[in-house]
């Protein structure tokens, strides 16, 4: 079985119980146009970057691929502070260092180790990997932002408004260590059992997937928690 083109008819059929929620958003008084923006971006974004990949891929060039690497950690960063804006400006050093050497560090394992990839710069593992990666440590690094200064305000010990940032950061992560298999089957894998590979090969990837998500986003947590105590005080201090 090889994977099959999906008409843009049946595609728009996706569409429909979206726009079904668009509804009940705007009858709930709740901000459909956000919402909608939302919707209308992802369309646009994921059509460009079907284009852009299928140029990336065909260069194959190192020098490309870290720049497309470069962007996705800087973007990562910015928006991992969308909850905590009136700290983005302060934090967004520390976010970067802690999603750089946490996912860069996990990239380069998975890529060198566990793949043994010959050149470290193969688009076509290098980027979807990455992705997942920066943007899991993205959302760890975000919940345990708005974790902690939720905290932090509340005026708790900084000890203990660090470990319950921590674990408020890693539930998601964990809460699918627990549903995978049972509850669904990842993204990843339903992908590749559709383009036909062996379901049990498709679930070594998928074991390598989750156990490197959760290894990155937990250790960007860590590095940002840690690393920024003073920079967070001060930052709290001065609001």
């Amino acid at each position: 079985m090889s994977p099959e083109i999906i008409p843009l008819i049946n595609l728009a059929i996706t569409f429909i119980p979206v726009a079904g929620l668009l509804i009940i958003f705007y009858f709930w008084s709740l901000d459909a146009l956000h919402a909608l923006y939302g919707v209308s971006r992802m369309l646009i974004q994921l059509l460009l970057i079907g284009y852009f990949l299928t140029f990336i891929f065909d260069a194959d060039h190192g020098g490309i691929i870290l720049g497309v690497l470069i962007v996705m950690v800087s973007a990562a960063s910015w928006i991992a502070l969308g909850n905590v804006p009136e700290q983005r400006t302060r934090l967004l050093g520390l976010t970067l260092f802690s999603i750089v050497i946490a996912g860069g560090l996990t990239l380069f394992m998975v890529t060198q180790l566990v793949l043994d990839l010959p050149d470290w710069h193969t688009p076509q593992v290098v980027i979807p990997l990455g992705g997942m990666i920066f943007s899991t440590s993205m959302n760890c690094v975000s919940l345990a932002a708005e974790r902690l200064t939720s905290e932090l305000r509340r005026n708790v010990p900084y000890a203990e408004a660090r470990s319950t940032a921590f674990n408020a950061a890693l539930i998601p992560s964990i809460n699918t260590l627990f549903a995978v298999g049972l509850v669904s089957l990842p993204g990843m894998m339903t992908g590749q059992i559709l383009a036909g590979v062996d379901p049990f090969i498709a679930a070594r990837y998928q074991i390598m997937v989750i156990t490197i998500l959760l290894s990155a986003g937990g250790f960007s947590a860590f590095l940002f928690l840690v690393i920024g105590k003073s920079l967070i005080l001060t930052g709290q201090e001065s609001n």
